[in-house]
């Protein structure tokens, strides 16, 4: 986000709403919907937001 100069507030206003950023957050897990809405608002893929520990 702040690499792309997003602010939580447009993050909310293109439809993520605060209960999900608040789950980002605190690393709690999040829909694929969701993935694919961050990534169309960020213009990146998912790769870019999260990260896959096993």
């Amino acid at each position: 986000m702040q690499e792309k100069g997003i602010s939580q507030y447009a993050l909310i206003k293109a439809g993520i709403d605060n209960k999900t950023l608040d789950s980002l957050k605190k690393s709690k897990n999040i829909t694929l919907l969701t993935l694919e809405k961050l990534c169309n608002i960020l213009e990146c893929t998912p790769n870019d937001v999260i990260e896959f520990i096993p």
